[in-house]
């Protein structure tokens, strides 16, 4: 929860939660919102919505006006992330090759999360994410599903894969991925075409991974997560 002390003395009143933003408002909220994903990723849930707003390049007034109060903002980054892997996986379910719906829906939904630290942490660490999880399931998984079933139907996908396997395979590569995100931006790339090549019926030969950086960027890469762990404590 957000602190007494880390509020305006005199925070002005949240618009309307069914008022139509202005254009500016809008662009007021967007930006805020990104701003809020990177100063979590660098910093932690913990960073307040003062760093919030100094990231964002706006009053801390402009902040409060758009989210009353911290935790309104991680719903709010929640709920988006959400949408927009909802949308994902419909617009995957109109794709006519069900294999390469499948693949495309899984390449671009961990290119948001691997390259978007602080929206993950907002995923699963928060406790929005933990209270409002349930829900976000409904939405998601029965799209998950379907594009998993059309690719079993067609001979694509082994048939002893389930849906609820996909989750547990994004967080995986979506934490190297996070991990890796500045020394190798593109290093979760060769894990998802591993697993791709694990799941799929048949192949005529294996698919061409992307190269293995060099050994110091790895090396680089796990050192700066205890280096930002440390500074968590």
């Amino acid at each position: 929860m957000t602190s007494q002390s880390e509020r305006p003395e005199h925070p002005e009143h949240p618009e309307h939660p069914e008022r139509p933003l202005r254009a500016d408002a809008e662009r007021n909220r967007a930006k805020i919102m990104a701003a809020a994903a990177q100063v979590f990723a660098a910093q932690g849930l913990e960073a307040t919505l003062d760093e919030v707003a100094a990231a964002a390049g706006v009053g801390v007034g402009t902040v409060y006006r758009r989210f009353p109060d911290k935790d309104a903002l991680i719903a709010a980054l929640f709920d988006n992330a959400v949408d927009e892997i909802a949308n994902l996986a419909h617009a995957a379910a109109r794709r006519p090759n069900s294999w390469e719906a499948l693949v495309w829906f899984l390449e671009e939904a961990l290119q948001r999360q691997c390259s978007n630290r602080g929206l993950r942490d907002v995923v699963v660490g928060s406790t929005y994410a933990v209270d409002h999880m349930a829900h976000a399931k409904q939405r998601i998984t029965p799209s998950i599903e379907l594009l998993v079933a059309r690719a079993q139907r067609d001979g694509y996908l082994r048939t002893d894969v389930v849906g609820a396997d996909f989750p547990i395979m994004e967080m995986m590569i979506s934490f190297l991925g996070n991990l890796t995100a500045s020394a190798a931006p593109d290093l979760w790339r060769r894990y998802l075409t591993i697993l791709l090549d694990g799941l799929v019926v048949s192949r005529s030969q294996p698919s061409v991974l992307q190269d293995f950086p060099v050994d110091h960027l790895v090396h680089e890469a796990l050192h700066a997560e205890h280096r930002r762990a440390r500074r968590a404590i």
